[in-house]
């Protein structure tokens, strides 16, 4: 068995976190030894009586900048060679599957959430190795942003779900939405499954699935086509 991935989330606010990493998925990952989690209090990491992790800009404006001495001082607590050091911030590249199945490659992750108006500049360039959006929209912290990158990795990791092949045919996996499913009742409400998934014909079956993918995928979301031959 390889060595699990190592997962270190740097937040002021680790208690976010609990739940999320203790329950379902992501809890048996960790139990089978696919994966290690460790949030980091950032404020173990400040050096005046108030704990404090952030201050007013310079050259003013609103809100509060993260501090740059403590999250240096965290990440570089733990940092280890070729460890990618992610700091989630609206400005990042937006998160897609194929950045997720990057990830799932490494050896050690290392999340930087910001908080406030966001971390001092020489966070982002001379600390971290990426930068990771989840949408076009701004939240109070980066931890929500952070355990939706984690749980997205984390499934992909061999072994984790069980099935090698559960993650395949998912949404995004070849550059489509996922075709309909169904499960029984074969009739519901006088709603039928479609015939062609109870005829045994796999062949068919397949046809059908890729045929409905790409129809889907042209109806909602017509973008991710661009890059994808049909």
């Amino acid at each position: 068995m390889t060595a699990p991935l190592r997962i270190d989330v740097i937040t002021i606010f680790p208690g976010i976190l609990k739940g999320f990493l203790e329950e379902s998925i992501l809890k048996r990952a960790s139990q089978k030894g696919h994966v290690t989690f460790n949030p980091i209090d950032l404020r173990q990491f400040t050096t005046d009586r108030h704990q404090s992790t952030d201050d007013r800009p310079f050259g003013g404006g609103p809100g509060m900048v993260m501090k740059p001495e403590p999250l240096f001082k965290a990440v570089e607590s733990v940092r280890t060679p070729g460890a990618r050091v992610i700091l989630m911030t609206p400005q990042g590249t937006p998160f897609c599957q194929a950045k997720a199945a990057e990830l799932a490659g490494a050896t050690h992750l290392v999340f930087v959430c910001g908080h406030y108006e966001g971390v001092d500049e020489r966070v982002r360039t001379h600390l971290v190795t990426d930068e990771i959006s989840i949408g076009d929209y701004v939240l109070t912290n980066g931890v929500l942003p952070a355990t939706v990158v984690i749980d997205a990795v984390v499934r992909l990791l061999p072994g984790v779900l069980g099935n090698e092949g559960a993650t395949t045919e998912e949404s995004f996996s070849d550059g489509c939405l996922e075709y309909p499913q169904y499960t029984r009742p074969r009739v519901f409400r006088e709603l039928a499954v479609p015939e062609v998934l109870v005829s045994g014909d796999h062949d068919e079956i397949a046809r059908w699935r890729r045929a409905q993918a790409e129809h889907r995928t042209k109806e909602r979301r017509p973008d991710l086509l661009e890059t994808r031959e049909l």
